[in-house]
């Protein structure tokens, strides 16, 4: 697994010479009045004030002895959008270079999000700011997106959902602000994907969402080799999603600005999570 080590945010250390002992050597020019002499140096020295640091929105959480990453976007303080590519440039490629753009300060979390062809472009359903760049895809094919069923991820707003393509196809009719699909669907109603075993020979670094019914998306990634029936079963039984979605098998990164963690890995789509003004 390619992961970068957490940036750990500089400590700056100020240091101050010793002074010699006596006292100091006080030249004053004619007419001028004598120079006040300084206070006692715990007095002079005025602390600076401490800056708080953001808390981070992910914490660690272990399910069936296998570790994890679980980050929780919350409708009153968050917002979500998807990232692709900057305004008429190539797609970023990676949460490095995409976080180079942005301001970290604004940045609850990011995590890669969406499947994506080698041109590192969205296959499937993508909408960034209420524009639609590609089609749902409810095409039959090969591979982890077309495990029927799966699905998008999408939200206008305050309400996010995670709904598998062929009930997003019947019943969603108004664009959402941001959407992204992606497979297979983890969690349907409550149930799990029919075609999971409990614990299957498929292994990857595996990262999905799902929206409990408070309307709090949970983004959680493995950090190690998971099997699809056991990050199911973390959205389902511990997080009490009634959908979820994978959002990638392999490819997954985050970045949590607040704990200076930054993956490595190649990405497509983006999902960023920011703090509201």
């Amino acid at each position: 697994m390619k992961r970068l080590l957490p940036l750990l945010a500089p400590l700056w250390l100020v240091a101050c010479e010793q002074q010699p002992a006596g006292e100091p050597v006080v030249r004053t020019e004619l007419g001028e009045a004598p120079a006040a002499q300084p206070a006692d140096a715990d007095a002079a020295e005025a602390e600076a004030p401490e800056v708080p640091q953001p808390a981070s929105a992910c914490t660690a959480l272990t399910f069936e002895d296998t570790a994890f990453t679980h980050c929780i976007a919350d409708p009153e303080r968050h917002t979500i959008r998807t990232a692709l590519a900057p305004a008429g440039g190539q797609p970023f490629g990676s949460l490095a270079a995409f976080a180079e753009t942005a301001e970290a300060g604004s940045i609850a979390f990011a995590m890669t999000g969406g499947a994506f062809g080698d041109d590192l472009r969205a296959v499937g359903y993508y909408v960034e700011d209420g524009e639609r760049f590609s089609e749902l895809d409810r095409a039959d094919g090969e591979g982890n997106f077309y495990m029927k069923p799966n699905g998008v991820f999408f939200g206008t707003g305050d309400e996010w959902r995670a709904m598998a393509s062929e009930a997003f196809f019947a019943t969603i009719r108004d664009r959402p602000q941001f959407g992204t699909q992606s497979g297979p669907m983890l969690v349907t109603g409550g149930e799990l994907h029919p075609d999971f075993e409990d614990n299957g020979p498929s292994r990857a670094v595996r990262s999905g969402v799902g929206v409990d019914r408070q309307g709090r998306a949970h983004f959680v990634i493995a950090e190690d080799e998971v099997s699809f029936g056991r990050i199911a079963r973390l959205f389902r039984d511990e997080l009490e999603t009634p959908e979820a979605l994978m959002l990638q098998s392999g490819n997954s990164a985050l970045w949590d600005p607040a704990s200076g963690r930054l993956d490595q890995g190649r990405a497509g789509p983006i999902l960023v999570v920011e703090e509201k003004p």
